[in-house]
């Protein structure tokens, strides 16, 4: 018999909790580890759009990227939204476990998975641990440049449709080879992206100043800014196989296609006055 402890095994593997910050919150959120396993679901979000789609497939397991209790709780009473969600999950026997960044670090782990989506070959981390293997985000190369125009479009072909779509900044004609990806909020690592030498930078959540004053510094990257939660989906397929292989196809694993995305419209602004004073 397969177990909820089966699968705990296999994804931890994977996903060492020791690569996890130390501020994260990981592993097993609720559930039995010696209940029978025969359906799994995986999921960016575990929201209340997956955790229904958890209870109608008959899944046990639901594995997802995103913690559900990030912050310290003192209970978790059926009147809050996460707690309606942990007793739905308690109530329909199904266990929830969480890999972040243990698996934005791990290799491979999350921004492989993007790589891999954008039809990239990785070289390495882009930001990497003592180990020089695993890390935040990662580099890799296209079979060929292409205009950066081009790789934005490939990016938007790559990744699952969302509201706010996929935006570049940057020379529309610039060649683009050398690329770095950091699923996720990846603001930060900017700097990182620059020392690597890349030619465009893929990551999400991108925010006006850091971006803004990136550019007017002229040596770094074109950039592209995706849906936080599209950067991360490719990760789902990549979790979804270390459990059927680990688990020697007993347990019958789908990925979750619903978009939990928060954005969910999107409108185009007035364009912008040209050749008119406004004082």
């Amino acid at each position: 018999m397969t177990t909820v402890a089966d699968a705990i095994t296999a994804l931890e593997a994977a996903y060492p909790p020791a690569l996890a910050e130390g501020w994260d919150a990981v592993g097993l959120v609720c559930g039995d580890p010696a209940q029978e396993l025969t359906r799994a679901l995986v999921c960016v979000d575990p929201v209340e759009s997956t955790v229904d789609e958890a209870v109608e497939l008959g899944a046990q397991l639901l594995v997802a990227h995103h913690p559900l209790l990030l912050k310290g709780v003192h209970g978790v009473g059926a009147d809050t939204p996460k707690g309606r969600l942990v007793h739905r999950m308690v109530r329909a026997g199904v266990a929830l476990f969480c890999a972040h960044t243990n698996a934005d670090s791990a290799d491979p782990g999350v921004s492989d998975a993007l790589a891999h989506a954008l039809g990239l070959t990785v070289t390495g981390p882009l930001s990497a641990n003592a180990d020089g293997r695993t890390g935040i985000g990662r580099v890799g190369e296209l079979a060929a440049a292409e205009p950066f125009a081009a790789f934005v479009e490939r990016v938007a072909r790559a990744l699952p449709a969302t509201a706010g779509g996929v935006r570049g900044a940057g020379d529309p004609d610039r060649p683009v080879r050398r690329v770095a990806v950091s699923g996720g909020a990846g603001d930060s690592y900017l700097a990182a992206a620059t020392a690597a030498g890349v030619d465009a930078y893929v990551t999400a959540d991108l925010r006006h100043h850091p971006a803004g004053e990136h550019l007017a510094a002229g040596a770094g990257p074109a950039l592209v800014d995706v849906a936080h939660w599209a950067s991360e989906w490719p990760w789902c397929e990549q979790a979804a196989g270390v459990l059927r292989t680990a688990l020697g196809g007993t347990v019958v694993t789908t990925v979750s296609t619903r978009r939990t995305d928060p954005w969910t419209v999107q409108a185009a602004g007035a364009p912008t006055p040209t050749g008119r004073s406004t004082g």
